[in-house]
């Protein structure tokens, strides 16, 4: 689970460290459904925290994502949350 026991929140952005993720790897985000939502970017949204119109948003509150072989990056669509270490890059091998 993303975050560990806190969840998909503010300064997630570390939890991704240390950790070894294979493609096909699922990610559970859990999180306040009204409050927060997780969008996949690309490492440039990822960098300026920018989600695009074609972006897949997932909005249950507790989302199930398989990582794709390579870069993975998540953030939170809300104004200020990503900024605010809403986010996280997992590569998987």
């Amino acid at each position: 689970m993303v975050g560990d026991a806190s969840g998909w929140g503010f300064g997630v952005s570390n939890w991704p460290n240390g950790k070894t993720f294979k493609a096909g790897d699922v990610l559970e985000f859990k999180y306040n459904r009204p409050n927060h939502d997780v969008a996949v970017v690309d490492k440039e949204g990822y960098e300026a925290c920018y989600v695009a119109d074609d972006a897949q948003v997932f909005e249950t509150g507790v989302d199930l994502l398989a990582l794709q072989q390579g870069h993975n990056y998540f953030v939170c669509g809300f104004p200020g949350h990503c900024n605010n270490g809403m986010k996280i890059a997992a590569t998987a091998t």
